[in-house]
Protein backbone atom coordinates (compact mmCIF):
# COMPACT_ATOMS: atom_id res chain seq x y z
CA UNK A 1 0.00 0.00 0.00
CA UNK A 2 1.32 3.43 -0.92
CA UNK A 3 2.22 5.70 1.97
CA UNK A 4 0.24 8.90 2.53
CA UNK A 5 1.76 11.99 0.95
CA UNK A 6 3.75 14.53 2.94
CA UNK A 7 3.10 18.23 2.36
CA UNK A 8 5.20 21.22 3.39
CA UNK A 9 3.75 24.64 4.14
CA UNK A 10 5.95 27.63 4.99
CA UNK A 11 4.53 30.20 7.39
CA UNK A 12 5.57 32.07 10.51
CA UNK A 13 9.24 31.47 9.75
CA UNK A 14 8.70 27.72 9.98
CA UNK A 15 8.31 24.70 7.76
CA UNK A 16 5.07 22.94 8.64
CA UNK A 17 4.87 19.29 7.53
CA UNK A 18 1.48 17.60 7.34
CA UNK A 19 -0.63 15.08 5.46
CA UNK A 20 -3.33 17.58 4.51
CA UNK A 21 -2.96 21.32 4.13
CA UNK A 22 -4.68 23.02 7.10
CA UNK A 23 -6.94 26.07 6.63
CA UNK A 24 -5.20 27.80 9.56
CA UNK A 25 -1.52 27.94 10.42
CA UNK A 26 -1.04 25.58 13.39
CA UNK A 27 1.67 27.87 14.75
CA UNK A 28 -0.09 31.26 14.73
CA UNK A 29 -3.71 30.42 14.00
CA UNK A 30 -3.99 32.75 11.02
CA UNK A 31 -5.63 31.69 7.73
CA UNK A 32 -3.27 30.26 5.15
CA UNK A 33 -5.56 31.16 2.26
CA UNK A 34 -4.33 34.40 0.79
CA UNK A 35 -1.02 34.18 2.65
CA UNK A 36 0.93 34.21 -0.60
CA UNK A 37 2.75 31.76 -2.80
CA UNK A 38 5.30 30.82 -0.11
CA UNK A 39 2.51 29.50 2.08
CA UNK A 40 1.13 27.27 -0.67
CA UNK A 41 1.41 23.55 0.16
CA UNK A 42 4.19 21.71 -1.65
CA UNK A 43 4.19 17.94 -2.10
CA UNK A 44 7.51 16.43 -1.01
CA UNK A 45 8.84 13.96 -3.57
CA UNK A 46 8.99 10.44 -2.15
CA UNK A 47 12.55 9.05 -2.37
CA UNK A 48 11.32 5.48 -2.76
CA UNK A 49 10.52 3.80 -6.06
CA UNK A 50 8.73 0.64 -7.16
CA UNK A 51 11.81 -1.42 -7.95
CA UNK A 52 10.10 -3.66 -10.48
CA UNK A 53 9.27 -0.53 -12.52
CA UNK A 54 12.87 0.71 -12.47
CA UNK A 55 14.72 -1.07 -15.29
CA UNK A 56 18.50 -1.41 -15.30
CA UNK A 57 18.99 0.01 -11.81
CA UNK A 58 20.83 -0.61 -8.55
CA UNK A 59 18.14 -1.15 -5.92
CA UNK A 60 18.33 -0.91 -2.13
CA UNK A 61 15.71 -2.02 0.39
CA UNK A 62 15.52 -3.32 3.98
CA UNK A 63 16.21 -7.04 4.29
CA UNK A 64 12.93 -7.32 6.18
CA UNK A 65 9.92 -5.03 6.04
CA UNK A 66 9.94 -1.71 4.22
CA UNK A 67 11.43 1.75 4.63
CA UNK A 68 8.09 3.29 5.60
CA UNK A 69 6.91 0.26 7.54
CA UNK A 70 8.92 0.69 10.72
CA UNK A 71 12.51 0.74 9.46
CA UNK A 72 14.71 1.94 12.33
CA UNK A 73 17.74 3.07 10.34
CA UNK A 74 19.96 0.31 11.75
CA UNK A 75 18.52 -2.91 10.32
CA UNK A 76 20.24 -4.77 7.51
CA UNK A 77 19.76 -3.64 3.92
CA UNK A 78 19.66 -5.76 0.78
CA UNK A 79 20.63 -4.72 -2.75
CA UNK A 80 19.98 -6.02 -6.24
CA UNK A 81 20.19 -5.19 -9.93
CA UNK A 82 17.06 -4.92 -12.07
CA UNK A 83 16.70 -6.28 -15.58
CA UNK A 84 15.07 -4.48 -18.49
CA UNK A 85 11.72 -5.96 -17.44
CA UNK A 86 12.11 -5.17 -13.74
CA UNK A 87 13.18 -8.61 -12.54
CA UNK A 88 15.54 -8.01 -9.61
CA UNK A 89 18.66 -10.18 -9.56
CA UNK A 90 20.15 -10.44 -6.07
CA UNK A 91 22.50 -12.67 -4.10
CA UNK A 92 22.33 -14.12 -0.59
CA UNK A 93 23.25 -17.27 1.30
CA UNK A 94 20.92 -19.27 -0.96
CA UNK A 95 22.61 -18.06 -4.14
CA UNK A 96 21.18 -15.95 -6.96
CA UNK A 97 17.53 -14.94 -6.88
CA UNK A 98 15.45 -13.43 -9.67
CA UNK A 99 12.61 -11.65 -7.91
CA UNK A 100 9.46 -10.50 -9.67
CA UNK A 101 7.96 -9.21 -6.40
CA UNK A 102 9.26 -7.91 -3.09
CA UNK A 103 11.04 -4.75 -4.26
CA UNK A 104 8.07 -2.41 -4.35
CA UNK A 105 9.63 0.24 -2.07
CA UNK A 106 13.29 0.86 -2.87
CA UNK A 107 15.99 3.41 -3.26
CA UNK A 108 16.84 3.29 -6.95
CA UNK A 109 20.07 4.31 -8.69
CA UNK A 110 19.68 4.24 -12.50
CA UNK A 111 22.69 2.62 -14.16
CA UNK A 112 22.13 3.18 -17.89
CA UNK A 113 21.56 6.48 -19.70
CA UNK A 114 18.94 6.58 -22.48
CA UNK A 115 21.58 7.29 -25.14
CA UNK A 116 23.61 4.15 -24.31
CA UNK A 117 21.85 2.10 -26.97
CA UNK A 118 24.34 -0.77 -27.10
CA UNK A 119 24.19 -1.34 -23.36
CA UNK A 120 20.40 -1.03 -23.33
CA UNK A 121 20.19 -3.91 -25.79
CA UNK A 122 22.80 -6.09 -24.07
CA UNK A 123 21.82 -5.48 -20.44
CA UNK A 124 19.70 -8.59 -19.83
CA UNK A 125 22.21 -10.88 -21.52
CA UNK A 126 25.09 -9.42 -19.53
CA UNK A 127 23.18 -9.69 -16.25
CA UNK A 128 22.08 -13.26 -16.87
CA UNK A 129 25.53 -14.39 -17.97
CA UNK A 130 27.26 -12.69 -15.05
CA UNK A 131 24.86 -14.25 -12.54
CA UNK A 132 25.76 -17.80 -13.62
CA UNK A 133 29.34 -17.39 -12.38
CA UNK A 134 30.63 -19.86 -9.80
CA UNK A 135 31.48 -17.05 -7.40
CA UNK A 136 27.74 -16.59 -6.80
CA UNK A 137 27.05 -20.14 -5.70
CA UNK A 138 25.46 -20.41 -2.21
CA UNK A 139 28.54 -21.80 -0.47
CA UNK A 140 30.63 -18.80 -1.56
CA UNK A 141 28.43 -16.39 0.37
CA UNK A 142 29.95 -14.59 3.37
CA UNK A 143 27.88 -12.10 5.29
CA UNK A 144 30.51 -9.37 5.43
CA UNK A 145 32.97 -10.04 2.61
CA UNK A 146 31.04 -11.74 -0.20
CA UNK A 147 27.44 -10.64 -0.10
CA UNK A 148 24.66 -8.92 -2.05
CA UNK A 149 26.64 -5.69 -2.34
CA UNK A 150 29.68 -7.60 -3.57
CA UNK A 151 27.54 -9.15 -6.31
CA UNK A 152 25.89 -5.90 -7.43
CA UNK A 153 29.11 -3.89 -7.49
CA UNK A 154 30.98 -6.67 -9.27
CA UNK A 155 28.35 -6.66 -12.01
CA UNK A 156 28.51 -2.89 -12.34
CA UNK A 157 32.30 -3.06 -12.59
CA UNK A 158 32.12 -5.81 -15.20
CA UNK A 159 29.97 -3.51 -17.34
CA UNK A 160 32.33 -0.58 -16.80
CA UNK A 161 35.33 -2.72 -17.73
CA UNK A 162 33.64 -3.95 -20.91
CA UNK A 163 33.11 -0.31 -21.88
CA UNK A 164 36.73 0.54 -21.20
CA UNK A 165 35.81 2.66 -18.19
CA UNK A 166 37.41 2.81 -14.78
CA UNK A 167 36.00 0.45 -12.19
CA UNK A 168 34.69 1.75 -8.86
CA UNK A 169 35.51 0.71 -5.31
CA UNK A 170 32.72 0.02 -2.84
CA UNK A 171 33.43 3.25 -0.96
CA UNK A 172 33.53 5.30 -4.17
CA UNK A 173 30.23 3.92 -5.48
CA UNK A 174 28.57 4.27 -2.10
CA UNK A 175 29.70 7.85 -1.53
CA UNK A 176 28.85 9.01 -5.04
CA UNK A 177 25.55 7.27 -5.71
CA UNK A 178 24.11 5.72 -2.54
CA UNK A 179 24.78 8.07 0.37
CA UNK A 180 23.12 11.15 -1.21
CA UNK A 181 19.93 9.13 -1.70
CA UNK A 182 20.01 7.48 1.72
CA UNK A 183 20.44 10.86 3.42
CA UNK A 184 17.36 12.15 1.64
CA UNK A 185 15.49 8.95 2.46
CA UNK A 186 16.41 9.22 6.16
CA UNK A 187 14.87 12.70 6.36
CA UNK A 188 11.72 11.51 4.66
CA UNK A 189 11.43 8.48 6.98
CA UNK A 190 11.82 10.77 10.01
CA UNK A 191 9.01 13.02 8.77
CA UNK A 192 6.83 10.01 7.99
CA UNK A 193 7.32 8.65 11.50
CA UNK A 194 6.55 12.02 13.11
CA UNK A 195 3.30 12.27 11.15
CA UNK A 196 2.12 8.82 12.19
CA UNK A 197 1.45 10.16 15.69
CA UNK A 198 0.62 13.83 15.07
CA UNK A 199 -1.14 16.03 12.53
CA UNK A 200 1.71 18.53 12.14
CA UNK A 201 5.45 18.61 12.51
CA UNK A 202 6.87 22.14 12.75
CA UNK A 203 10.53 22.98 12.08
CA UNK A 204 11.78 26.59 12.52
CA UNK A 205 13.50 27.99 9.43
CA UNK A 206 16.97 29.39 10.19
CA UNK A 207 16.51 32.43 7.97
CA UNK A 208 13.01 33.22 9.19
CA UNK A 209 11.71 33.42 5.64
CA UNK A 210 8.16 34.21 6.64
CA UNK A 211 6.83 36.13 9.61
CA UNK A 212 3.30 36.28 11.00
Amino acid sequence: MAAAAILRVRHCGAAIFCRRAPPLCPACGRPLRGAGLRAAPVLLPCPFQHGHRQPRAFLLRPSAGSFLGGYDGNSDLHVGISSTRGVVYNYNEEGIHKDETGWEQCISVPLVQPDMLGLLQQWDHLLEEFSTGEEWLPHRYEEHDHNCYTYALAFINSVLMAQGKQQMSKSEFTEKFVIPQTKNASKYIALHQELTTKDFYIVPLPDQEEQC
